[in-house]
């Protein structure tokens, strides 16, 4: 026996809305798609498309972190004058 939700599950919608260079909002990482239909969607879609947007957060968290550290390493390092 399947279990009635009582609550729908939220928008993660952040009041951001703007996109990146792959087309997913930097605030909730949804796509286009998933943004305009969200409110179609049956809890169990929105749960996926949950999943998918915590998948996207830590990539694009993993990225940046990479570029950093890249950025990081091209800087040279600089001595001190009073040593």
């Amino acid at each position: 026996m399947q279990q009635l939700e009582l609550l729908d599950i939220p928008s993660p919608c952040r009041q951001i809305c703007e996109t990146n260079s792959k087309g997913y909002c930097i605030g909730c990482f949804r796509n286009r798609e998933e943004r305009l239909r969200w409110n179609e969607f049956s809890n169990e879609q929105r749960r996926i498309v949950l999943k998918r947007c915590y998948t996207r957060k830590l990539k694009a968290i993993r990225e940046k972190k990479a570029a950093l550290e890249v950025e990081n390493e091209q800087i040279p390092n600089q001595t001190s004058f009073f040593d």
